[in-house]
């Protein structure tokens, strides 16, 4: 029996289900694309609006920083643009094979770009190999370039090269006032900041208002061409004309610089204002900076307004004038200077021997802290000091538009006139200036009064503000308060500033400058440091306070001196003395005439071993007072030594090599002078009192012998004769 033949279907269900898997996953997939299309937000994400950030440039604008000029327009600090090279690396930057936008011989622009940039060709080469790179830069090879570099490099005409701009902030003049300019400073956001002097102060009107740009990018950043774009305008910053003067200031810059390079201080300052209106024509500070390279480790603070410090005598000009104004003053009435006991504690004159029984006025041109005190205390009660100092503007910061200023809560930065009332040494202390502090500044406003016939005018930096957007210009305003003190003290108080610069025997003398009616007050006081005040010779700040002329003040100068390397009240007169002649012959304040007859400086050379005739010559040219010891052809030895600094009328001892000596007349020299002389010679001698010689046992001309004793006698005098001088002044405080 035949078998018939069956056909066995196989099952394709493995087939299937992969099939509907496919079929659920498109499914699936598709239900997902459905969902992004229409729906507004993902996982709380706006997908439109995430598209447009990622395609969207928002690009602040920055204004251009206001320039900084001194009075007469010279800018001071201003805004230079400085530039970036980059090279582009990209082939596919280049659609027009005859336009390439891209580097295409990367050895050849190596090369030339090594010479241009002073930089080594293989560092370039290899900046320029980078693999994948889309664009490189040079590192600090190719940043800050000048725009005379990048003018050089574009027309070496290499494709694939470009900038990127930017801006610096620039100071012409290097160091000069950069204390009260200050310095501003780029942010990690391209921006100017202020961060000392007006450049901190006025960092608002400086800075202007930021811009915006908004726009649509391609894939390597660039906008794309015809896409809608969102700007907003910057608005420049205003521009701030100050009230130095550059040619005063060029002035103070060089008689600081000089004198501190003599002296070596821990710091000084010499500023200049205006009497009338309070406006700072300049103010010079040592040490100094550049703030276009701005050096590391160095103490920023403005010693004009934020170096608080116990002011010395300078001080006793105002314990006077709050004396005089009571109405109950008599300059005339006398007091046993040389010390005052106050309970357990002795305050000395730095004469500690005084000057016996001298008046109250004489005491002030004495510089007698005795004198002082006892002023204080017959005129003024505690609180009447305290209140009256408060009242001339110290202890509370002036408002002059300078950063570090600060409130007058805080004073360990304005100067601290809060002394203990019920003290006795403590209140009357602050007679002579010592157990309070003031700053430079306060002490330039509080001279305001007395050049302004009992009226403060407050001090001010800024002459005036350019708005460039609008061109409004705003003036500042001159500040002054009511009558504080009445004229007729002013008056009075004028006429012993006036002695104690112009007498002959005053402490001040060395200050004074024939026809030009300085008046003032020097300054040499104790430095209080870690609780205690500082021993040594170098330990004291010497200053000068004073205006001129006297009878209608136009310029009021205060100069101060740290920690000199000698700290005689006298080291400040050359400087100060140069500066005022120089604005005086500027400003013509006086006739020429009057300025050619001002007492000179002069750095000494040495002239040991010149021919004495010789050595007269040259130093009777510099108006020097010559005195040789000996009857000798050659100069042996001489004092002042040689680089010591002198001034007209000053005496230079030359000794000879002759054995014989002659002596001088020896009258109305001062005890510095004749003790010098004394010892060049190898004269013995005796002094007796103080002051000026009026009378020596040996006759002038007399040839001496060794054994002769030669004696002095010396007494204070009320004769203005300038020929005639005391002794170099001590510490007075």
């Amino acid at each position: 029996m035949k078998r018939e033949k069956h056909t066995v279907v196989k099952s394709w269900r493995e087939p299937k289900y992969v099939l509907l898997i496919f079929l659920f996953f498109i499914l699936l997939l598709m239900g997902r694309f459905t969902y992004l299309s229409l729906a507004k937000e993902i996982d709380g994400v706006n997908l439109k609006q995430f598209s447009q950030d990622r395609i969207t440039v928002d690009k602040e604008l920055l204004a251009k920083r206001g320039t900084i000029y001194d009075r007469d327009g010279r800018a001071l600090a201003l805004n230079v643009s400085s530039y970036t090279l980059i090279a582009y690396l990209d082939p596919s930057r280049t659609t027009d094979i005859d336009n390439p936008q891209h580097v295409v011989d990367k050895e050849a622009t190596a090369q030339a770009l090594s010479k241009v940039l002073d930089a080594p060709y293989e560092y370039l080469l290899a900046r320029l190999q980078v693999e994948g790179a889309y664009q490189v830069e040079f590192g600090v090879y190719g940043s800050k370039i000048t725009e005379l570099t990048k003018l050089e490099i574009e027309n070496l005409e290499l494709p694939g090269l470009d900038f990127i701009e930017s801006t610096q902030r620039f100071y012409p003049n290097g160091t000069f006032a950069s204390y009260i300019i200050g310095y501003a400073k780029r942010r990690d956001s391209d921006a100017i900041e202020g961060e000392m002097g007006v450049e901190l102060a006025k960092e608002d009107l400086l800075k202007g208002i930021n811009g915006s740009l908004t726009y649509q990018k391609d894939l390597y950043g660039y906008q794309i061409p015809d896409t809608p774009e969102t700007r907003v305008e910057a608005i420049d910053g205003s521009d701030i004309y100050l009230t130095l003067d550059s040619t005063i200031q060029r002035f103070l810059e060089a008689a600081v610089k000089e004198t501190s390079d003599q002296y070596k201080p821990e710091w000084m300052l010499i500023a200049i204002m205006d009497a009338k209106t309070g406006e700072i024509l300049g103010s010079a500070t040592s040490p100094t900076f550049n703030p276009n390279s701005l050096p590391q480790n160095m103490d920023y603070k403005n010693h004009l307004i934020s170096e608080p410090y116990e002011p010395g005598s300078v001080m006793k000009t105002f314990t006077y004038l709050c004396a005089i104004d009571t109405g109950n003053y008599d300059g005339t009435k006398e007091y046993q200077s040389g010390s005052y006991k106050v309970g357990p504690n002795r305050v000395y004159d730095w004469n500690r021997y005084g000057w016996g029984k001298i008046s109250y006025d004489t005491g002030y041109q004495y510089s007698s802290n005795v004198g002082a005190m006892h002023v204080a205390k017959e005129y003024l009660s505690p609180s009447e000091l305290k209140g009256c100092l408060k009242k001339f503007g110290f202890g509370s910061e002036t408002g002059i538009e300078l950063s570090t200023e600060v409130s007058e809560l805080s004073k360990e930065a304005t100067g601290n006139v809060d002394f203990n009332e019920n003290i006795e040494l403590d209140w009357l202390s602050v007679s002579y200036g010592q157990g309070f502090s003031v700053t430079a500044i306060q002490i330039l406003q509080a001279l305001s009064i007395i050049a302004n016939d009992g009226v403060m005018v407050k001090p001010h930096i800024i002459k005036k503000i350019v708005n460039k957007e609008t061109g409004t210009e705003i003036e500042s305003k001159i500040i002054k308060t009511g009558q504080l003190v009445q004229k007729e003290s002013v008056l009075q108080m004028r006429d012993l500033m006036y002695k104690a610069v112009n007498s002959s025997f005053a402490v001040g003398r060395y200050y004074g400058i024939e026809g030009f009616d300085i008046i003032g007050k020097t300054g040499t006081a104790q430095i209080w440091e870690d609780g205690h005040y500082l021993q040594g010779d170098s330990n004291y700040l010497i200053s000068f306070a004073g205006m001129f002329p006297k009878d209608d003040p136009q310029i009021i100068v205060y100069a101060a001196m740290k920690k000199p390397s000698t700290s005689t009240s006298t080291i400040l007169a050359t400087p100060v003395k140069e500066v005022l002649r120089n604005i005086a012959k500027y400003k013509n304040i006086f006739a020429e005439s009057v300025d050619e007859m001002d007492v000179k400086s002069y750095s000494l050379d040495s002239y040991i071993n010149m021919e004495v005739d010789r050595a007269k010559s040259i130093l009777s040219k510099e108006g020097v007072e010559v005195i040789t010891i000996g009857d000798g052809h050659t100069v042996v030895n001489q004092y002042p030594k040689k680089g010591a600094s002198i001034i007209t009328k000053d005496k230079v001892f030359l000794v000879t090599n002759g054995n014989t000596v002659t002596l001088e007349d020896l009258v109305g020299w001062s005890k510095n002078d004749v003790v010098t002389y004394a010892t060049l010679a190898n004269i013995p001698y005796s002094i007796e009192g103080h002051g000026f010689v009026t009378n020596q046992s040996i006759k002038p001309g007399t040839k001496l012998d060794t054994k002769d004793i030669l004696k002095l006698t010396l007494q204070s005098t009320d004769d203005t004769d300038d020929s005639k001088k005391e002794e170099e002044p001590e510490k007075e405080a």
